[in-house]
């Protein structure tokens, strides 16, 4: 019997998300529909994302800058993951908490950028 990550993967379920450190290490996973950039980073173990609060948004150690086309097709920040972006390091108007991302069909293939530090 497959596993439910084997059984998602074989029927091309599974979303394809590539991140890329400050030095321009790549990594990429396999996201499942449904849960948070974040907790797709976590499980697999993606450097530079931290999630110290868990994805509570109570911190900015998720922080991320997610590449165009991908950029435009994530739903917008809300006020509080704006006011806790102001608490990151080296944030831009590409920035996102990846927490507060869902992934969805439109992220397939996304490039997603870590800082060089987090805040």
């Amino acid at each position: 019997m497959l596993s439910p990550i084997s059984w998602m993967k074989e029927r091309g379920i599974l979303i394809e998300l590539t991140f890329i450190d400050a030095d321009g290490e790549s990594q990429t996973i396999q996201a499942t529909p449904g849960e948070s950039v974040m907790e797709a980073a976590i499980r697999n173990e993606v450097p530079g994302i931290e999630a110290a609060c868990g994805g509570a948004l109570a911190c900015a150690t998720c922080h991320a800058y997610v590449e165009e086309p991908w950029y435009s097709d994530v739903p917008e920040k809300t006020e509080t993951e704006a006011d806790m972006l102001e608490y990151g390091s080296h944030v831009d108007g590409r920035s996102r908490l990846t927490c507060q991302i869902e992934v969805t069909e439109a992220l397939r293939g996304a490039v997603i950028r870590t800082p060089i530090e987090q805040g």
